[in-house]
């Protein structure tokens, strides 16, 4: 079955690297919007549901949530504590580069333990987000993978003590 939720109309699970860049093509109009903010309220809210709720059938629901995840607007994904799932260490990691920053990006990107990155203006070109099993995990993805990388001349590790607050449901503009 591709879709395990799609008969309880259950929005599709996605992973995916957001390409999405500022100014794309993709136009939100005030329905998406809507469907996009009742979504950022509750991720498993099925299309009839949300149809019911902004006034479109859920077929079209389900075709303008797609759409948004192909244009990678959005993602739909379970939001977790990593560290109540095993994974004893989380960080956030300044980084500072030589050259191509984009290219260092999509490197760090490639990284399986690397959750999240940005380039950034400032005191760092980069900041990347992981997750580790555990103190020795992230002293060998430093020093194996991210320091490694061509470009990168130094990183600031953050090491996170504990997660406080975790919120995806800013709405939309």
């Amino acid at each position: 079955m591709a879709n395990p939720g799609a008969s309880q109309g259950i929005g599709p699970a996605s992973l995916r690297v957001n390409t999405s860049r500022p100014g794309a093509a993709f136009q939100l109009d005030d329905l998406s919007k809507q469907i996009i903010e009742k979504l950022q309220g509750d991720g498993r809210r099925s299309y009839a549901g949300i149809g019911k709720a902004v006034g479109l059938s859920e077929a079209a629901v389900r075709q303008r949530v797609q759409r948004m995840v192909d244009a990678g607007v959005m993602q739909i994904v379970a939001v977790t504590d990593p560290m109540q799932l095993g994974f004893a260490r989380q960080a956030m990691i300044g980084i500072r580069c030589t050259g191509d920053t984009t290219k260092v990006a999509d490197k760090l990107a490639a990284i399986e333990s690397v959750d999240y990155v940005v380039l950034t203006a400032g005191s760092f070109d980069a900041i990347v987000e992981v997750v580790c099993e555990d103190d020795d995990d992230l002293l060998d993805l430093l020093n194996t993978k991210i320091r490694a990388l061509p470009g990168v001349i130094s990183t600031e590790t953050l090491v996170y003590l504990r997660l406080v607050k975790q919120q995806y449901n800013w709405g939309t503009r």
